[in-house]
């Protein structure tokens, strides 16, 4: 059985092609993906593609953005077996980690993939990260997907998406996920890590599209001025926080830092604690400057990317209204992105 793939091109460097007369890059046309992808053709499946009407570059993707990919996806539901997701790399992490929250029971492939240099170059690693994406999005055995999740393919890897964090501004290994292993490998064939793949879900699938992003992010460093925290603390209508803390989830004592913290939490605000390092876990209770912050009543993120925690914290805030209810939600493993 052929199964249908939709590819959608939201932006990014994969849709670029020289123009032959100025030799500026410029988007290309989709509907001609064939003519510069022939390979394509050999697959055994039914590709048909969709575009924003006007990309986006990956720098300017805003929740909105989330919402309307997630929209077209909605539309599309029903019609296709998987989903291709063409997408700039550098907030990509935060696009498939946002997409994986707002669609609750995923039973089909949802894949992101990009490019460091643009598909009309002759060094372009665009083409096999496609071609293998596609390959995977539409990898069934019999009625079920091989990976019925949001993920993330790129330089001959398969991420889960909310797992990723971009590591490269230069390599075509551009990704990484340090705390969870890859669901899969292309070599000579395709290898699956079907151990470590979201089990198929039994609900019904449920497209949720709020979104809350007045919410900050600040990230911890020696030094860090007693008065811009003050004033970031009370900024007018913040509702979360990321804290990027130090190691194991450690944070200064300061008793001015931790009344910024008591402040904000008792008029509501839902701080997290997130660490800076790319590998391990907050513990908030291993060392006592970790332990003060988990008595204020800061929310620990375990190993949860930065990119997954602030898009979680997004999401929740914009679809349930009791602080008590996003807290203990934030802390649940909803869709593989916290051990």
């Amino acid at each position: 059985m052929q199964r249908k793939i939709l590819l959608i091109y939201t932006g990014g460097t994969i849709g670029m092609i020289n123009d032959p007369k100025s030799g500026v890059l410029k988007p290309f046309d989709f509907a001609h993906l064939m003519d510069e992808i022939p390979e394509l053709k050999r697959l055994d499946c039914i590709i048909e593609t969709e575009s924003f009407q006007e990309p986006i570059d990956s720098s300017n993707m805003t929740p909105d953005t989330w919402v309307k990919l997630v929209k077209m996806i909605e539309r599309n539901y029903e019609k296709y077996d998987g989903f291709v997701i063409l997408h700039g790399t550098d907030t990509m992490a935060f696009t498939a980690s946002a997409v994986s929250y707002m669609i609750e029971n995923l039973k089909k492939p949802i894949v992101f993939t990009g490019s460091q240099l643009p598909i009309g170059i002759i060094r372009t690693d665009g083409k096999e990260n496609l071609i293998t994406a596609i390959e995977i999005a539409s990898a069934y055995a019999g009625e079920f997907p091989l990976i019925p999740e949001v993920s993330v393919y790129f330089e001959y890897k398969l991420y889960r998406g909310n797992r990723t964090t971009k590591l490269s501004a230069n390599h075509f290994n551009a990704f990484e996920s340090f705390n969870f292993p890859i669901l899969a490998e292309a070599g000579i064939e395709i290898a699956y890590n079907l151990d470590d793949v979201l089990p198929f879900p039994e609900g019904e699938t449920v497209f949720r599209y709020g979104i809350e992003n007045d919410i900050f992010i600040l990230k911890l460093y020696p030094g860090i001025s007693k008065k811009l925290v003050h004033h970031f603390f009370n900024a007018p209508e913040i509702k979360g926080v990321v804290l990027e803390t130090f190691g194991a989830g450690n944070a200064t004592s300061y008793e001015w830092f931790l009344g910024e913290l008591r402040e904000a939490i008792a008029k509501g605000v839902i701080i997290v604690n997130v660490t800076q390092c790319k590998m391990g876990s907050v513990n908030q209770s291993k060392y006592e400057t970790g332990k003060g912050l988990e008595e204020i009543g800061l929310i620990s993120a375990g190993d949860m990317t930065s990119e997954a925690a602030i898009t979680k914290l997004m999401y929740l805030l914009g679809n349930y209204e009791r602080n008590e209810s996003i807290k203990t939600l934030f802390q649940q493993n909803l869709v593989g992105e916290i051990s």
